[in-house]
This record gives C-alpha cells, structure tokens and sequence, in this order.
C-alpha cells in the first residue's frame, strides 16, 4: 500500500506540473498585456514599461514560469491585479462555498446515481430499466449549463420554489436553511449529469457481475434475492464504480466554473469568470491550480479507497 500510494502522488506531483505550464502558457497567448489591462485608461507607454518591468513580464517565459513556480511552492500565489489583495487570501475566501457546492454536488450525483443504476440492474428489460436507461441518456446528453437555465426557469421564475441565485438571501435568512434553501438548485445542475453516468456503470458493472458463477451458486445455495444484488453484485460492482466516482468529483469541482456563473454563487469558478474578463492573470493561475489540485486529490483519495476495497488492484497480481 505504500508504494502504491507513493506511486501514486508522484504521477499527481507530475499532474500538476503539467497543468502549471498549461495554463501558464495558454494565458501567456492571450492577446494583449495585463499592464494595458491593469492600467486602463493611464495606460501611457512609460506607464505600461515601468509597470511591465515590475511585474517581470518583460523576461522571457520560461524565466517567468520558473519565478512564478519558485513563488508558488513557498506558498506566494502573487498578489491580485484587479483586487489588490494576495491571490492566495482571495482563493481562500472563494473555497469555502465551491466546496459546499462541489460536496452537495458529490453527496446527491453519489446517491442518486448508485440507486437508478442498482434499481435498473435489477429491473433488468423491465420497463423500469427502460425508463432509467432513458433518463440517464437525456442526462448524459443535457449540458450543464443549460440544464441550469431550464431548473432556473421551472422551479425558480414559474414555481418560485427557491431562488434564483446567489448563496443567502440579500435581507435576512444566512443560517443553514437560508444556505440549504439557495444551495438545491446549483447542486442539482451540477449532480444530474454526473448521476447519469455513475448510473449506466452502476447498472452495466451489476449486470455484468450477476452473470458470473459465484452469483449462480450462491442462488443455487438459497440465497435470498436481496442478500445476492447487495452483497455479491452491488459490493463487488463498486470496484469498478469508485474511480468513476472520483472523476465525477473532479468534474463537480470544475463544473462550478459555469454552475456558479448562471446562479451567482461567491466561488472560485465565479471569481475565475471576473478575473479571466479583467485579464488578472495571477489571480487565474492560482485559482486553476488550486482546482486542479482538488481535482487530483479527490481521484488520489478514489484510488486508495478502490485499493482497500480489493487489494488485488495495482498489486501486479
């Protein structure tokens, strides 16, 4: 186990890595400067060389990157060009309520997902099975955007059964009902589609597993029905559904970019939308990085939970 997960942070070390130079370079060639973009309408030429000169982004980018890298692992993220505050302390401010989202998120795609795909598997060819395998292909296929909007339209402009955005209400409320009360929607956008997939696997990992011999036997033994799809195909199917649970949380995590935006919700995902609009693009690396190392963690801690459900996994056995 634990060379497996030495092995294993080692390739999210290298992950990482990779995602620095990514987004280092691809906002390196966004057209523009971020002086121009910072000084606005004071934006002289000797304003922008003296502020271009400040910031180092008159050195050459591979010099830049290691400045910039060098920074980051002492914990310095830079300082915010927009806000004027450090990167890291507005990050921060911003995790907290992604987290709340992504966690929701997580909890409801986890147990909705896990429940239809079971459901279907043992409704097989029914007409329930029919039903669910729809549902989660119009779910697969519905973007998270727009499945926001619509939610925002039913259940918020025509039914005026939760807000339309936002994380409290603007005149009173900010307890925990306020926050579960504005916190439905956001994470429904964000839960549906990844519900849909942990669904079809659930349902063909099952399927699959009720077809083995040790299933058959324990049938032939007199097993009773439910003791069989829960203990043999249900447990033995969540092997393979795990890591797809983790890269669904990833997923959550991301997709709070546009989840956020459409609904108001004070996260990094909004904030990423603010900061890449104003050109802030130490603000922008440190909130992708910070994401992507959310991202990396969460598949990390699935492959060590997939590892201790069956030993036999990454044991070359």
């Amino acid at each position: 186990m634990r060379n497996f997960i030495l092995h294993r942070l080692l390739a999210a070390i290298i992950v990482l890595i990779g995602v620095s130079v990514i987004v280092f370079l691809a906002l390196a060639a966004i057209p523009g400067d971020a002086a121009t973009a910072i000084l606005g309408s004071f934006a002289t030429p000797d304003n922008k060389a003296r502020l271009t000169a400040s910031l180092g982004l008159d050195k050459p980018l591979p010099v830049q990157y290691l400045s910039w890298l060098s920074n980051v692992l002492k914990g310095d993220f830079g300082r915010s060009y927009a806000l004027d505050r450090p990167v890291l302390d507005e990050v921060l401010d911003r995790l907290g309520p992604t987290l709340i989202l992504a966690a929701a998120a997580l909890c409801l795609c986890s147990v909705i997902g896990l429940l239809l795909g079971a459901v279907a598997a043992v409704r097989h060819r029914s007409w329930i099975d029919r039903l669910i395998t729809l549902a989660v292909l119009i779910g697969i296929s519905t973007p998270s955007f727009f499945l926001g909007i619509v939610l925002i339209l039913i259940f918020a402009v025509t039914l005026r059964w939760f807000p339309t955005g936002g994380m409290y209400a603007l005149f009173g409320g900010g307890d925990l009902l306020d926050l579960l009360h504005h916190l439905v929607l956001p994470a429904l956008t964000l839960a549906l589609v990844a519900a849909a997939i942990i669904a079809r696997l659930t349902r063909t990992s099952m399927l699959e597993i009720i077809r083995q011999d040790h299933v058959r036997t324990a049938r032939a033994k007199g097993l009773r029905e439910p003791r069989i799809m829960i203990v043999h195909a249900f447990r033995n199917g969540l092997v393979d559904i795990i890591p797809v649970i983790g890269l669904q949380a990833g997923y959550v995590l991301g997709g709070a970019v546009y989840v956020e935006t459409i609904f108001q919700w004070p996260g990094i995902g909004r904030m990423l939308v603010d900061a890449i609009m104003q050109r802030d693009v130490l603000l922008v690396q440190g909130g992708v990085l910070i994401v992507a190392t959310g991202f990396v963690i969460f598949n990390l801690a699935a492959d060590i939970i997939q590892r201790l459900v069956d030993p036999r996994i990454g044991s070359g056995r």
